[in-house]
């Protein structure tokens, strides 16, 4: 939220920080055997099966939110620095699946 005056008024007050609010994620809902999601189109490894191999660590919602809603930038940037060419994945998928002469 904005601290911005509104209309020449007085600036807004931010809303007040929570940490339970901001560090206690929703449910997780078992989107396959390995993933789970607990923010719409937010996909994670279920963390009961990363324990073992990576310390999981404790991400405010608001910090996972800014980095799906920025992983569009991200890939864009991405392929203007990186990419010659653009491969969609479905013409990899295709290539994979196309029968082979023998």
């Amino acid at each position: 939220m904005s601290a911005e005056p509104e209309s020449g008024g007085a600036p807004r007050a931010a809303r007040p920080y929570r940490y339970a609010e901001q560090h206690t994620p929703p449910p997780p809902q078992r989107a396959s055997e390995v993933a789970i999601t607990r923010f719409e189109h937010v996909f994670e490894v279920d963390p009961r099966l990363m324990d073992v191999w990576v310390a999981q660590q404790a991400f405010p919602n608001w910090d996972t939110l800014r980095i799906m809603h920025a992983r569009a930038d991200h890939l864009e940037w991405m392929h203007r620095h990186f990419a010659a060419t653009v491969v969609p994945a479905s013409e990899l998928i295709a290539e994979i699946e196309a029968p082979t002469a023998d």
